[in-house]
């Protein structure tokens, strides 16, 4: 008898026990649960946060953190700004800073504008050969770089893209005082990926961002030849902008707003900061958003 009820004892405990044991696990999937999905919006950016891999990284997290999904359009800067401005894209996430602010101050974006995100540089990258010695005479000098392609006429393909990297590429002409043309000037109207692709099959020039450049050039034949211009011509600085929510009714505000405070927050510099550490050795983006701030 006692036997009887000690077993009847100890089932009901084992009970008990693995009562506490699923409930227990049952909680911790509900806290585990991702955000329930609120929709989709459209974020129009630069190419070189695409072919830089950045993106393909980040994003996710955004959408488990906030439910919203990302459809990216990547295109040149000019170009994303137009399409905000045209109300066809949600956020902006783009890197030409004077465009910006022409495209903030002319109310194209909601009141919080434009905020900071991330910089790196840009590089000019040519072949092994360096025809035009850049390398050797012009390696800090971006301006004496592009004199000196010109002068030897070069190879040099532009992304005539009215992106930033094209907007940097025709500031550094005009800081040089010249204007590029001749069968050597090649205006490839494409992004920064297939414009290295094409400089590499052409043994020509090209300027790159830093990000793209680590991510694409290491499947070419070229190199790094001039970089680190200690006039700051070279800078390259990303910013966040939420299109105008008055454009039409079918901006996704909520989802533009949830993007830029995420792309801002302190996780997120974090994982831009980390990004490219262990593959390349160094970061591919320096986070700086709230740089204001320290």
């Amino acid at each position: 008898m006692k036997k009887r009820i000690f077993a009847l004892v100890m089932a009901l405990a084992m009970t008990l026990t693995m009562t506490m044991v699923l409930s227990s696990c049952g909680g911790g999937e509900e806290e585990q649960a991702e955000v329930e999905s609120k929709g989709t919006i459209t974020l129009a950016t630069t190419t070189s946060t695409k072919d830089s891999g950045l993106l393909d990284e980040i994003l996710p997290e955004f959408t488990k953190a906030t439910g919203w999904e990302v459809d990216v359009v990547s295109v040149g800067s000019g170009e994303a700004m137009e399409m905000g401005m045209n109300g066809e894209a949600d956020v902006l996430l783009v890197h030409s800073p004077a465009a910006e602010k022409e495209y903030v101050d002319g109310g194209h974006a909601d009141e919080d504008g434009r905020m900071d995100v991330m910089y790196n540089d840009f590089v000019v990258i040519g072949p092994e050969s360096d025809p035009a010695a850049i390398g050797e005479n012009a390696s800090d000098d971006a301006v004496a770089a592009f004199t000196a392609i010109m002068d030897k006429q070069s190879t040099f393909v532009s992304r005539a893209d009215d992106s930033g990297t094209h907007k940097k590429e025709l500031s550094i002409w005009e800081k040089a005082s010249l204007t590029p043309s001749g069968e050597w000037y090649v205006e490839a109207a494409a992004g920064m990926g297939d414009v290295i692709t094409m400089t590499d099959e052409m043994t020509g020039y090209t300027l790159s961002d830093r990000a793209t450049w680590l991510n694409v050039g290491k499947n070419t034949a070229l190199k790094i030849l001039c970089e680190k211009d200690p006039s700051g011509v070279l800078n390259n600085q990303y910013g966040v902008i939420c299109v105008n929510p008055e454009k039409n009714e079918n901006i996704k505000h909520d989802g533009a707003k949830a993007f830029q405070e995420w792309i801002v927050s302190e996780d997120t510099q974090k994982l831009i900061g980390e990004y490219g550490v262990e593959e390349y050795g160094q970061a591919l983006f320096v986070p700086n958003a709230n740089a204001d701030a320290e």
